[in-house]
């Protein structure tokens, strides 16, 4: 149980019970970010608190920016579930998990308010200098488990935290006219190429040249964190230059991702 803040930026203190050990006592080198899904912060953290409900995070962040911290950084929080990330199918041993109040996508999915962003910023910003986390190591639910979740969701603004120092982030290509289908759009080959950038960046999902379910759900996922004017799951032109720009900028190159020919962890069902 957690005695004592880790950041000078908590508020309050709220232990959580559903903790265990980090695997191998690996430092984080992940900064997860969600939504509670809740329509209170105070429900939330009730719930996170309790020993029934099997979850728990590090942080939770409510609306007018107060921090509270619910399990020690040291230890491994429940806040990730199956997931996957460049190869780590326990998220949570390697990761840090925030919790950002929005009710979420089912219940208005508000917008999310700028003292709550600012706490984000300088929390984020407190975490990955601790702790060395890499930018493209900040990270939504839906990235590490895009068959599961949405949250933080197309409304986080990804580009302004970036710009803070917290995450990566590049210019998205425009968005065209919908064509329709992504066989319509795109041929196999190039939807194959869009699933191996993806897979090169650290999705997890199997290359198949074919706009199916686990494909749709990857590309909503990236979409969402790098391509929030249309999320719609289609491999179109704006999707692959902003997959292009997105692994130059990791410094990961063409030959690198084209090499690649798929993943042993598939998305999560």
């Amino acid at each position: 149980m957690i005695d004592r803040a880790d950041s000078g930026l908590v508020h309050d203190l709220h232990p959580s019970p559903n903790i265990d050990e980090r695997v191998c006592g690996a430092p984080p080198r992940l900064l997860i970010l969600h939504y509670t899904g809740m329509k209170t912060c105070v429900r939330a953290i009730d719930w996170l608190s309790r020993r029934e409900s099997k979850v728990s995070c590090h942080y939770v962040i409510d609306c007018d920016g107060r921090i509270t911290q619910m399990v020690a950084e040291t230890q491994r929080a429940w806040h990730a579930g199956v997931s996957y990330w460049q190869g780590i199918t326990d998220v949570n041993s390697a990761s840090i998990g925030i919790e950002i109040h929005n009710p979420g996508h089912d219940d208005g999915y508000p917008e999310f308010p700028e003292p709550q962003m600012r706490a984000v910023r300088d929390l984020g910003l407190d975490i990955v200098a601790r702790w060395k986390i890499p930018a493209g190591g900040v990270l939504g639910h839906s990235d590490v488990a895009p068959a599961r979740k949405m949250d933080p969701g197309e409304k986080f603004d990804w580009h302004w935290l970036a710009q803070a120092g917290v995450g990566t982030w590049v210019e998205p290509e425009p968005v065209g006219p919908l064509i329709g289908a992504v066989s319509d759009a795109m041929g196999a080959d190039e939807i194959a190429r869009a699933q191996r950038m993806m897979l090169a960046y650290g999705y997890g999902l199997a290359i198949t040249g074919q706009n199916d379910k686990q494909s749709r759900t990857v590309v909503r996922a990236f979409q969402r964190h790098f391509r929030p004017a249309r999320v719609d799951g289609l491999v179109d032109h704006s999707t692959i230059v902003t997959l292009e720009r997105l692994l130059t900028d990791a410094g990961i190159s063409k030959a690198e991702a084209s090499d690649l020919q798929s993943s042993s962890m598939t998305v999560s069902s």
